[in-house]
């Protein structure tokens, strides 16, 4: 359980936010930096066995390149990230400004 396809490419890439296992079932919601902060994109937070162990991570697997807003709540950021094309990129919830 917790394996995920990645559709990435050219102008396209995959975020994937880690979280501690308090966070397992709960969604985190990101926006793009110039878009409606109300159109999100949700992702639920799910274990992923690795052979290292179990991460607790939510995989937005297909975004388009660019500067994104995580959020905290409904009303408050957590931070910023740049999402790359053609890769993956990994945010820690815990460090997020």
């Amino acid at each position: 359980m917790g394996s995920a396809v990645l559709d990435i490419g050219g102008n396209t890439g995959a975020l994937v936010v880690v979280t501690g296992p308090e966070w397992s079932g709960r969604e985190i919601e990101i926006s793009t930096k110039d878009q409606d902060p109300l159109a999100r994109t949700r992702a639920a937070v799910r274990a992923r066995h690795t052979g290292a162990g179990t991460r607790y991570t939510a995989v937005f697997p297909t975004l388009p390149a660019g500067p994104y807003v995580i959020w905290r709540t409904a009303t408050e950021p957590a931070g910023t990230v740049v999402v790359a094309g053609a890769s993956v990129t990994e945010i820690e919830w815990w460090q997020l400004p």
